[in-house]
């Protein structure tokens, strides 16, 4: 039996694939409602933590650090949790937090992966995630199936749990670089005359034509921030771990200072609801274009 806790637009999806391939699953949310379709498909809704305790694998993909701290200590899933279980953290945390969760679990007898996952929430409902794991081999060998039922592809870092963390957030730094600098350039294009859409569709059809660039140029040039696929707050927060990580490891990171600062500043300017590709927003801004465009936008897509 397999415990899934977190329902949110990632860990719903997901969890709902599990359901598909028939693996038995528990499924635990604070909004219990957000379960109703999974249970009707095959899945099993607790009422506590502690009803988790018979299963081998637990899986949590909650929001962030203090999300999963009070899971694992307020609500006792490691209490819980029996010797030789697997807990499998999905979600994106802080190294430090990594750190010292590979330590709790070794302490009682638990095995911790992380497996943050590559993918906005349409991925998810596709099972195209891609994953990124560490931790005990053998663990991670337990998992593969429940996996290969969400993702298309496991990449797998060794033995540290924190490995997976640190390149996980390594992407989403890598991700905000591109939508930073492609928002810049579209910003330069478009104040000498020449349409986003029209340096977009250049570059994801010559050089840059990977999938990343096709999903963010086309929300950027067509200002389409909401509704999000990838809150800001949490880019924010991913940004906010990406210097923690890299000010404990001596290794300067001025480019993401700045896209921190910029994150901040879509929260300041309205977008504390929109996609963390409102960065382009915020260029335009800086740039004196569409200012009050967190209205206007707003008024476009949901008017």
């Amino acid at each position: 039996m397999v415990g899934f806790i977190g329902l949110g637009n990632m860990g719903h999806a997901m969890a709902r694939n599990l359901v598909a391939a028939r693996i038995p699953l528990k499924i635990w949310n604070r909004t219990s409602a957000k379960g109703d379709d999974l249970v009707t498909a095959g899945a099993v809704r607790v009422s506590g933590i502690a009803d988790l305790a018979e299963c081998e694998i637990v899986i949590t993909m909650l929001s962030d650090d203090a999300a999963l701290e009070q899971t694992l200590f307020g609500g006792s899933l490691l209490d819980a949790m029996q010797p030789g279980a697997v807990h499998v953290s999905m979600s994106t945390i802080s190294v430090a937090l990594s750190e010292r969760l590979s330590k709790e679990h070794e302490q009682r007898g638990l095995s911790l992966v992380c497996a943050p996952v590559m993918g906005r929430p349409d991925a998810a409902v596709a099972a195209t995630l891609f994953i990124l794991s560490a931790g005990p081999e053998a663990a991670i060998e337990r998992c593969q199936p429940l996996f290969d039922a969400m993702g298309q592809r496991t990449f797998r870092f060794g033995g540290e749990p924190k490995s997976a963390v640190v390149v996980k957030l390594a992407v989403n730094f890598l991700i905000a670089g591109l939508i930073e600098s492609l928002s810049e350039a579209s910003v330069l294009v478009t104040k000498h005359g020449v349409g986003m859409h029209t340096l977009v569709d250049l570059l994801t059809s010559t050089l840059f034509s990977a999938p990343v660039y096709k999903t963010y140029g086309a929300i950027v040039a067509e200002e389409r921030y909401r509704p999000a696929g990838f809150p800001t707050p949490l880019g924010l927060k991913d940004m906010s771990l990406v210097l923690d990580a890299a000010r404990d490891a001596n290794a300067p990171m001025p480019l993401g200072s700045l896209i921190r600062d910029h994150l901040i500043a879509a929260m300041a300017l309205g977008y504390g609801d929109a996609d963390w590709s409102a960065l382009g927003a915020v260029v335009a801004h800086n740039a004196g274009m569409h200012k009050g465009s967190h209205t206007a936008s707003a008024a476009r897509i949901t008017g």
